[in-house]
């Protein structure tokens, strides 16, 4: 019974917390709504007794990710104005988009699956059971294709992101480029100059 009211109580913040990230008018606040999405999707998973992506969730993207991208929009020269235009130009568009892929959604993992009896029952387990251990055997085994077509999607992304945000060399900027770099000769790094000493009493010595 305890398990069922926390679950009501984490399930509410995730959703009000998700719903704030889309309707806030500051990003500022948006980004901080969805940490609090995420720690109350954190606290469902250990419910659910799956600690390790519940820590995941909590070191990676709280403590990294979602600081990051605070860190950014406050940084940045956010036009607000012009975000809300284009959010209200687009808006009936991306209603009937995201009902869509509600239903999607809803068709893909079945009514037959939803409902709290997968939650408030979680399977009995030993003392000497490692929910890491099991989920590195699924996705090194079960789901392996599926893994390593995730990493090279984000790979691709990460390539995407870098070759959209680069503008090439800007002029008047020192830069070091690595080629030039290794084919200089050793011999013209360094010169030896050979000069006379100079004495207290301002007498050169040979």
């Amino acid at each position: 019974m305890t398990q069922l009211v926390l679950f009501y109580i984490f399930a509410a913040i995730a959703i009000i917390g998700a719903f704030m990230v889309i309707t806030s008018r500051n990003p500022v606040r948006a980004v901080l709504s969805l940490v609090m999405t995420f720690v109350a999707t954190a606290v469902l998973w250990l419910l659910l007794q799956v600690e390790f992506l519940a820590l995941v969730l909590i070191v990676v993207y709280v403590g990294a990710v979602m600081v990051l991208f605070l860190f950014v929009v406050m940084m940045i020269d956010v036009d607000v104005a012009e975000m809300r235009e284009g959010f209200v130009k687009y808006w009936p568009l991306a209603a009937i988009i995201g009902l869509l892929v509600a239903l999607m959604l809803a068709w893909a993992v079945r009514p037959s699956l939803f409902g709290f009896q997968h939650f408030a029952a979680p399977p009995a387990v030993g003392a000497h059971y490692s929910s890491i251990k099991a989920l590195g055997l699924a996705i090194f085994t079960q789901y392996l294709y599926p893994f390593e077509l995730a990493a090279v999607l984000l790979l691709a992304a990460m390539v995407s992101a870098i070759t959209l945000a680069f503008r090439g060399r800007r002029k008047g900027v020192k830069a070091q480029i690595p080629g030039k770099q290794v084919q200089v000769d050793p011999k013209h790094r360094l010169r030896v100059v050979k000069m006379k000493s100079e004495s207290k009493q301002g007498k050169s010595k040979k």
